[in-house]
């Protein structure tokens, strides 16, 4: 019973509010960054596909 109730109040590794942070960090820069993120992904699709015949 000791060694559950240790296991519960280590307080080692990720917590949940770092991962929330990490998420709205993520979010905030993909919702800046968006336009150019479309463009670049639209350009390395229309490369591939232009390319693709090529091999």
């Amino acid at each position: 019973m000791n060694s559950l109730k240790r296991f519960f109040m280590e307080e080692d590794g990720i917590g949940v509010v770092e991962i929330i942070l990490i998420l709205v960090v993520l979010i905030g820069l993909v919702v800046i960054f968006k336009k150019q993120l479309t463009t670049l992904v639209d350009n390395a699709f229309s490369n591939i596909s232009t390319k693709a015949g090529t091999l």
